[in-house]
């Protein structure tokens, strides 16, 4: 819940950076950028997956450049479900996209928690066989111990 909270609050910030960097996306008030900020995170999560594999063979005769386009849509029909929240064309919307896609990744990267991931080290090898650090690792080299 706390990564998901983190992730909402970066895409407020960087949606307030795009209003203001970017000419022809506005919004009302804090309200409508805190709103978007949400309905653009619900479309990245469940509709734009279902549209970029619908336009697969597209993206990939594109070498990915599809997904800019995808990714510029997804910003566009946003503002059509956002009252207070605009973008006037195309274009304004392709470079806010591009411009959210980057800031958000860069601010995410940077303050989400990191998942760890732990690896069994092994330790030297005495007599041919193998000595786990950690008891817990199942051993497959087929040997037994006595």
């Amino acid at each position: 819940m706390a990564k998901f909270l983190i992730k909402w609050l970066v895409n407020i910030f960087t949606l307030f950076i795009v209003i203001h960097i970017v000419a022809g996306v506005s919004a009302d008030s804090w309200e409508s950028i805190i709103v978007a900020a949400l309905v653009l995170g619900l479309l990245n999560a469940f509709v734009k997956p279902f549209v970029i594999l619908f336009t697969l063979p597209f993206t990939i005769l594109t070498l990915g450049l599809f997904t800019l386009i995808i990714n510029a849509a997804i910003f566009y029909l946003a503002s059509k479900f956002v009252k207070g929240f605009e973008v006037i064309d195309f274009w304004s919307a392709f470079w806010a996209a591009l411009l959210f896609s980057i800031i958000s990744s860069i601010l995410n990267f940077l303050l989400t928690p990191k998942t760890a991931i732990h690896f069994a080290s092994f330790r030297g090898r005495s007599s041919g066989a193998s000595k786990l650090d950690d008891d817990n690792v199942i051993d497959v080299e087929g040997k037994v111990e006595k």
